[in-house]
């Protein structure tokens, strides 16, 4: 069978023509992979990729970015199961695919944060981040400070103070995160932007405690009256009335 007479819709992974008719079948499956992704039949793209990732030729780790669109895409955005499968995937595929482990980073903090997880992203971003090859990533710097400025938000008060505190610690997280991104890449305005926006941050939160911490002055036993009818001067006279005296001396 000659390879001149297949042709194919999608170019796969390896390049060279199928000389064999096992090899031809496995280019059919991947096009018909591609073709129910783009008409959106995740049913029929899912039992196409089940049958590709047991064979031998298809390196399933190259293909992650395809496995996470089709676990649980129809799923409710709300469906928790759906984002735990993805995220678990996600953290196996890094581990397993260390060529491409920066991109898997940020596809994993994207879904975090989707989940409503932010606490585990910016955990994550912290493990991961002094380590090579994560530390000279400035988006993934970018990320880590965003998430810190979100969790940094001060708590809803109902007392009408006169400002809102916010968390200092995860404010240092965040201005250490985009001045290390802005090292790395100079012209980054997301890190330049936020940055502005942290050291403001700072300034209102210092200005907080310092209202909410003077304390009026209560008065002491030392501190003397002020509520007398007649104020003490030093200048009051001090002669005694002698002839009061006398008179009282007089016999009658």
């Amino acid at each position: 069978m000659s390879s001149v007479e297949h042709s194919f819709l999608f170019a796969s992974l390896d390049s060279k023509q199928p000389r064999s008719a096992r090899k031809v079948h496995i280019r059919r499956l991947f096009d018909i992979l591609q073709l129910s992704l783009l008409r959106n039949d995740l049913e029929r793209a899912r039992r196409a990729w089940a049958i590709l990732i047991r064979c031998k030729e298809i390196h399933w780790r190259d293909m992650w970015t395809t496995a996470v669109g089709l676990l649980g895409e129809d799923a409710p955005p709300d469906d928790a199961d759906s984002d735990e499968e993805k995220i678990n995937f996600l953290r196996i595929a890094m581990r397993q695919h260390l060529d491409e482990r920066e991109l898997i980073l940020k596809e994993l903090t994207l879904r975090l944060i989707r989940a409503g997880m932010h606490r585990e992203a910016l955990d994550e971003l912290d493990l991961n981040l002094p380590t090579f090859p994560f530390q000279d990533n400035p988006v993934l710097h970018v990320y880590a400070g965003l998430l810190a400025v979100y969790l940094a938000q001060p708590k809803p008060n109902p007392e009408p103070f006169p400002g809102h505190p916010w968390d200092m610690g995860l404010l240092a997280i965040a201005q250490s995160h985009f001045e290390r991104a802005k090292s790395i890449d100079p012209d980054n305005c997301v890190a330049i932007g936020f940055l502005k926006q942290v050291h403001y941050f700072c300034f209102r939160t210092c200005n907080y405690f310092n209202i909410c911490c003077v304390h009026p002055q209560l008065p002491t036993i030392t501190q003397p009256a002020h509520d007398r009818a007649t104020p003490e001067s030093d200048d009051e006279s001090m002669t005694v009335d002698r002839s009061e005296q006398r008179r009282k001396r007089v016999k009658t």
